[in-house]
């Protein structure tokens, strides 16, 4: 099959698709790069692949929106940092993928553009905030994703759609583009139907940008050259905590099958306790939305954003801009963040989370001195329906209970498929230290390998 052939298959697949799954589709661009691709003039280990992009990632010449009427005509006069990488390798930019607006959200139900859908089932959610982008790879849309993970915002529909998605280390990929919401917690990192396939691209997308100061000068190890490494005498800590109440008894139940899998390769399983995760929630939400309150002040319709018809004075016409321009859970989290940061509540909340935050992260630090990988569940359940929590923001704020700890710790972590419930699949979430993004592909690799969860793999 021609390059051209493949992306009228994927283009075809999205025309007839009733996911919504993408907020803006290229066409044209694809379909010159895909003749571009045929005629030998994309090189590189992406050349003529198509991949869909989440639309909080800035894309030359190309709508991003950050599934935000704040931004629905916004179009970047610049590429990230990963698409500049991309496109060096010869990837096609399929299109921008739906998503919650500003990333806020753990089921693609508060987009501007209306709802993403689960391709296993289209009364439920994909998972958030990068549903658009789990949703499209798993329906065939695109070959391979680029989501964004500030609480598990790639974990979680990963594991509701049945894909593979990476939250890598923080610092590991560039942040420079990314269209921010929490900048102490956001990672860009790949969503594929494989584990091989997630690592070529982590691989493609990782490195030093000197453009972004949270970026780390270091070399990448390459995850394919040890994908397939022995894990025999690995050992797997399992921290009880994150097997809490709220947990499904069928992921619960997928997960130590999981494990026992692993176990059964030459590995060995410790259960642990790491008791400053309770105090994980509260502490994310507080930091996120404190620094979502200031990520998004410069959003006024005065230089940068949706901006009314007719103006009033500067303070009218700031409220009604902003009020117009976002929907109702980023107001929520504005408001909130901005009251944890006043004067007088800077101490009791914001610096109290900070606290948490460094509790959390000795905890993690003093597992890994014991075990080389951490797993647990990576959604509590199975994608729920649309519209069932939508009006309760307190219950979609549970989701994330088990994926938030990871990026309080800045450190790695992947969801694979690991079973069913009914027809919905189950996540695993594999978790490592610091820059360990290659055993946590080998541990996964292994797992896929050996099993027959995963539909995508070979």
């Amino acid at each position: 099959m021609s390059q051209r052939e493949h992306i009228e298959k994927a283009l075809k697949t999205i025309e007839r698709s009733d996911l919504n799954a993408f907020i803006t589709v290229d066409y044209e661009g694809a379909r010159r790069q895909a003749v571009e691709a045929d005629a030998g003039k994309l090189d590189g280990r992406l050349a003529g692949v198509p991949i869909a992009i989440k639309d909080a990632i800035s894309t030359k010449g190309l709508r991003t929106t950050c599934a935000s009427k704040m931004l629905e005509h916004y179009v970047p006069p610049y590429d990230a940092f990963v698409i500049q990488r991309l496109r060096a390798e010869g990837a096609i930019l399929i299109g921008k993928t739906n998503m919650d607006e500003f990333s806020m959200g753990a089921s693609t139900e508060t987009s501007f553009f209306g709802p993403c859908k689960n391709p296993w089932d289209i009364n439920r959610v994909p998972g958030g905030s990068s549903g658009g982008s789990a949703a499209s790879v798993a329906a065939y849309e695109a070959d391979l994703a680029l989501g964004s993970d500030t609480g598990g915002s790639i974990r979680c529909p990963a594991s509701f759609c049945g894909v593979v998605g990476l939250k890598p280390t923080y610092g590991r990929v560039s942040r420079s583009g990314l269209i921010s919401y929490g900048n102490s917690l956001e990672q860009i990192g790949p969503i594929a139907r494989t584990v091989k396939e997630c690592a070529t691209l982590f691989e493609v997308i990782a490195g030093h940008d000197p453009a972004d100061s949270t970026s780390l000068n270091l070399p990448v190890t390459s995850c394919e050259q040890s994908i397939s490494d022995d894990i025999t005498g690995l050992k797997i800590g399992v921290p009880l905590d994150f097997f809490g109440e709220g947990v499904d008894a069928a992921v619960e139940n997928a997960t130590r099958k999981a494990i026992d899998v692993l176990v059964d390769l030459g590995a060995e399983a410790i259960e642990i306790s790491m008791p400053s995760l309770r105090y994980a929630l509260p502490a994310y939400y507080i930091q996120a939305m404190s620094e979502a309150s200031s990520n998004l002040a410069r959003y006024c319709g005065i230089i940068y954003g949706h901006r009314v018809k007719k103006d009033q004075d500067w303070h009218q016409t700031f409220s009604k801009n902003r009020a117009s321009g976002f929907g109702k859970e980023v107001k929520r989290r504005v408001l909130l963040g901005t009251y944890a940061l006043s004067a007088g509540y800077y101490d009791k909340y914001y610096l109290k989370a900070l606290k948490a935050r460094t509790l959390i992260r000795a905890d993690f630090k003093r597992a890994f001195q014991k075990h080389d990988v951490l797993i647990a569940p990576t959604m509590p359940h199975v994608a729920f329906k649309l519209g069932e929590k939508i009006e309760d923001p307190l219950s979609l704020y549970k989701e994330d209970i088990n994926t938030v700890p990871v990026n309080l710790a800045n450190i790695p972590a992947l969801s694979i498929p690991c079973g069913k419930k009914g027809k919905l699949p189950i996540g695993l979430q594999i978790i490592g230290d610091q820059l360990d993004e290659a055993r946590v592909f080998n541990i996964a690799w292994q797992f896929e390998h050996n099993t027959k969860f995963n539909k995508y793999a070979e």
